[in-house]
Formats: C-alpha cells, structure tokens, sequence
C-alpha cells in the first residue's frame, strides 16, 4: 500500500451544487478508489494567483493506493473525477474559477517530474491552503520529522486568509454517488 494524499479544491457551483457540497462527493468517488481514507476539515480560502474571483473551499485526503496503482493512473482518476463534477481544462482559465479541482501533493515517497505530473507537488509548501489540513491529517499517522517539515513551511508564510469552515467531525460525504 502506497499512501497518497490529495488536496482539495472548489470555488464554483456545478450543476446547483455548492463547492462544499462538491466536495463531499469528490470524496465519496475518492473512497472508490483509495483505502482507509481520512479528510480534513473544510477550510475557506482567499484565491491566490489569480484574485477577483469566489474564495476555495479546500481541504485534504489521505488513502492508501494499491500497488498496481501509478502517480499517473491516478493521475488519470482524479481528471476523470474532476470531469465529473463539471471541470473542463480544455476551456479555463489556470488558476482560475473551477467547480472541482485534485491535486496530488504526495505519492508515498516517490517523485515525478514529467510534463503531465510533478509529485511532491512544486507549489504546496507556499500554500496554506494545503499545508493546514494536510498537518490536520497528517497530526496521527505521520512521523516527527514529516510533521516538523510541513510545520515550518507553514509558519514562513505570511496569513493567507485560510479559515475553518466546516470541521471534518461535520464533514459529510454522500453514501451514494
């Protein structure tokens, strides 16, 4: 078992449904395809990169993948999860509004650096977006040294407007999807 985490991100309705609530069912497809999975806490988030537009709702996930699982098959699941839930790349702006967006921030202790896939993710230590809730995550199941790393990434950044939203203990992710 390979463990994987995932950050999480939505700042546009799909369909009606509401970032947060988008989501929840992201998650639901994601139990689908890793193990033993844990989320974070739901947090509300100022756009970086590209500002004007709606605040992110982001959060994390831990899971485990097979072994027969790839940086770019799962690569490849989380495009299609992000389709499902209205995401066209071809038509976007980067950085930009979105309904759903996945990003792989680690893939157990491999890296990659292609043209597809860069895996630790390159832009996660200047994001507190993701460093809060992968240390939420991380808090039981990772060693010292990993939790130490990510905490000191965390305090070299100046406040980026990352807020609690919705605790994960209140997270809810359909049963059905």
């Amino acid at each position: 078992m390979i463990q994987v985490i995932l950050g999480l991100g939505s700042n546009t309705s799909y369909k009606g449904t509401p970032p947060a609530v988008l989501l929840g069912s992201a998650c639901a497809q994601l139990k689908k395809v890793l193990l033993s999975c844990v989320f974070s806490s739901v947090y509300r988030t100022k756009a970086m990169y590209v500002t004007g537009q709606n605040d992110f709702y982001n959060m994390c996930v831990r899971g485990f993948a097979e072994e027969s699982v790839t940086p770019h098959s799962l690569l490849d699941t989380v495009h299609h999860i992000e389709a499902l839930y209205g995401r066209d790349r071809d038509h976007e702006l980067r950085f930009g509004p979105r309904p759903l967006d996945i990003d792989i921030e680690l893939f157990g202790e491999m890296m990659v650096n292609d043209s597809a896939l860069q895996i630790p993710h390159p832009r996660m230590h200047e994001r507190a977006f993701v460093l809060i809730p992968l240390l939420e995550i991380l808090s039981d199941s990772a060693d010292a040294d990993m939790r130490n790393i990510y905490t000191a990434y965390l305090k070299r950044l100046p406040d980026q407007g990352v807020q609690m939203y919705l605790p994960a203990k209140d997270f809810c992710i359909p049963c059905e999807v």
